[in-house]
């Protein structure tokens, strides 16, 4: 996530390493380069401008504290406007109706289906919500199927009518079957097309007038960069929307629409989305997507994601078999799972200070956890419950199941040995310290 714009903002502030105080010469030499790691990021140009303008007068003048050097506090300060040109903090959605009424708008291609599905589960896990989908996509049938297979991956109900080809009946259709279902929250899933065009404006509008949402919320790639700032700005003139949200943030972006499109249309950024998982939608915080641009890492973020897959009574049983000496290959395995749904590696990696910066060019496979599944699952029931059981002639057995070489398994293995000791430590003073403080940054 935004690692080339990450890499060349680090390079920038390398300019003042070394340097006893702030000059206007330093100064201009170091925001030279963060204007181009703007720009290469495809950022407004008048916004990058703007921001070094703004940087530029904050540092010039300032006494370096004693607890920074230069490099420290011109980092600050761009943390500061970074977070401030983001949106400054989080915004939520106005849920204060019954039924609360969701528009989603954005182009074909966007990910606007998927992030209905997303969002739907979010407000039902998170927020106790009721919802109710509303496929009013009447030009492609394949629209409606992905709507019921996503509806279907969270477990909400869906409004469908393939005879209706005005969306605009459809979506009032679908209010009125959310208010018979007693669903509190309707989530409109509008058509999109390749580009901007005058039909597609006029019929979400017609829907917008109709319907009049609590919410609008605007889906756009955020790999498209200045072009998601322009057609943002296309729909915002026509809906006025209440809020953006920034899809497919986990594969190559360079961070332009980020940075530029609360300036333009003057909206938030509300959800990002950071993976293909249903859960993989977080809400957006300025202030931490900062933090994760200049290679500070996420804690909160992290801890928050741990969180949400902790299972109290799981983790009873956990700690009663660690004290026994009984955690085994199944433990373990049951362990590993509730990482992968925590989301990608590289994003979990890059939540880590420090680890953005030294995992840059480590291309880490999301797949990673397969191969011990695959030879957790060679392993006899005996084997799993009883670890050390497990000699030569298993591993060449278990191996061979697996598919996979010994070196592996015995890697695999350590890997297991491992973590049972580290969660042993846990149990002490130092596992307790940790889990409060954990708590306290919440």
């Amino acid at each position: 996530m935004f690692d080339s714009l990450s890499s060349k903002l680090d390079k920038a502030f390398q300019v003042l390493k070394g340097h006893g105080k702030i000059t206007e010469i330093n100064v201009a030499e170091t925001l030279k380069e963060v204007r181009r790691a703007l720009l290469d990021a495809d950022v407004n140009f008048k916004i990058a401008k703007d921001f070094t303008t703004i940087v530029k007068e904050k540092a010039l003048g300032q006494d370096v504290l004693t607890t920074l050097n230069p490099s420290q506090l011109m980092v600050k300060i761009v943390k500061d406007e970074l977070t401030e040109l983001m949106g400054a903090e989080a915004v939520g959605l106005n849920l204060s109706s019954k039924p609360s009424i969701i528009l989603m708008s954005g182009l074909q291609g966007s990910g606007k289906t998927t992030l209905t599905g997303k969002l739907a589960l979010h407000l039902k896990s998170k927020k106790g919500k009721t919802p109710l989908l509303v496929a009013c996509d009447v030009y492609r049938p394949a629209a409606i199927d992905q709507l019921g297979i996503v509806a279907e991956q969270v477990g909400v109900p869906i409004y469908e009518d393939r005879e209706e080809k005005n969306p605009v009946k459809i979506a009032l259709a679908g209010i009125a079957a959310a208010k018979a279902q007693n669903c509190d929250t309707v989530i409109v899933d509008t058509a999109g097309r390749l580009a901007v065009d005058e039909v597609l404006m006029k019929e979400i509008s017609k829907i917008h007038k109709a319907i009049t949402p609590n919410e609008t919320l605007f889906v756009v790639d955020a790999m498209t960069g200045q072009d998601a700032v322009n057609t943002a700005k296309a729909f915002h003139d026509v809906l006025n929307f209440d809020g953006v949200v920034l899809t497919k943030l986990d594969g190559d972006t360079r961070g332009g629409a980020a940075l530029s499109i609360k300036t333009v249309v003057n909206k938030p950024i509300k959800f990002i989305g950071t993976g293909e998982k249903m859960e993989a939608l977080d809400i957006f915080y300025p202030e931490r997507m900062a933090d994760r641009i200049l290679g500070m890492g996420d804690v909160v973020s992290l801890v928050e994601r741990a969180q949400q897959q902790f299972d109290e009574e799981e983790a009873r049983k956990i700690n009663k078999k660690i004290a026994k000496n009984q955690f085994g290959f199944d433990d373990f395995l049951s362990q590993i799972q509730q990482v992968k749904k925590m989301g990608n590696m590289k994003d979990l990696m890059g939540m880590i200070p420090g680890m953005g910066k030294a995992m840059k060019g480590v291309d880490i496979d999301d797949d990673a956890f397969k191969y011990i599944e695959a030879i957790i699952g060679s392993m006899t029931p005996k084997e799993r419950s009883q670890p050390d059981l497990i000699n030569v002639s298993r591993k060449k057995r278990i191996a061979k199941g697996a598919g996979r070489d010994i070196n592996e398994v015995n890697q695999m293995i350590k890997q297991f040995h491992q973590m049972s000791k580290m969660m042993k430590m846990m149990q002490g003073g130092k596992g307790r310290q940790m889990m409060q403080m954990m708590q306290n940054m919440r």
